[in-house]
């Protein structure tokens, strides 16, 4: 597969997060596999520890020319420098936060499995849409955005598709053809070297 086509990684942060320790092993992982976007998603609704994740995160990627986008969180993206949000109810936010943060910013939205729900997102604005789990979770649906899904949304849809969920090496090699991005997260903070971890899971397209 030629440098171009391969998909690009979208990391995602882990739901808790020490900032007294968490910048630096990201600072590891970006600096180990080339990252076109980061995701900050977080577990809790204290919007002053949001808010200082935000900052936190927003210096490591920006320093390495990496955008950020913030999961749900409309109004702290445009407070907080950031450059777009992941929105998770599929299509029906994404005019609004068009509105609220401007042309610029990058909207994507997270779909499921649904086709209809990602061609909404797309048609209503979205820069890229997000199906999955492509593989087992823990505590997520059981129903899978399967491999032809992805394979009938590169053919017919120009807007970028991201895989994630329950992602495993086989499934980045069985889905690189037919996805723009990996959004990986869960699968690697857990590791003592969330670094090497990633590098093991991307091997197939590195």
């Amino acid at each position: 597969m030629p440098d171009t086509d391969r998909p690009q990684l979208c990391l995602i942060t882990p739901a808790e997060i020490d900032l007294d320790t968490f910048c630096d092993a990201l600072s590891a992982v970006l600096d180990a596999v080339d990252t076109a976007c980061l995701r900050l998603s977080l577990a809790t609704r204290d919007e002053d520890r949001i808010a200082r994740a935000a900052d936190a995160v927003r210096l490591v990627a920006h320093d390495r020319d990496i955008p950020v986008v913030i999961e749900s969180h409309v109004q702290i993206a445009e407070r907080h420098g950031l450059d777009g949000v992941h929105l998770t109810d599929g299509a029906r936010s994404v005019r609004t936060a068009r509105k609220v943060l401007g042309t610029d910013a990058i909207v994507g939205a997270y779909c499921g499995q649904t086709r209809h729900e990602g061609i909404n997102a797309g048609e209503a604005g979205a820069d890229y849409v997000a199906f999955g789990p492509v593989g087992s979770v823990a505590l997520g649906p059981s129903e899978r955005a399967d491999r032809d899904l992805f394979d009938w949304w590169s053919a017919m849809i120009e807007v970028p598709v991201i895989a994630e969920g329950g992602l495993t090496a086989e499934l980045v090699e069985s889905f690189a053809p037919v996805a723009d991005f990996f959004a990986i997260g869960t699968e690697i903070w857990g590791a003592d070297d969330p670094a090497a971890a990633l590098k093991a899971l991307m091997a197939p397209i590195l």
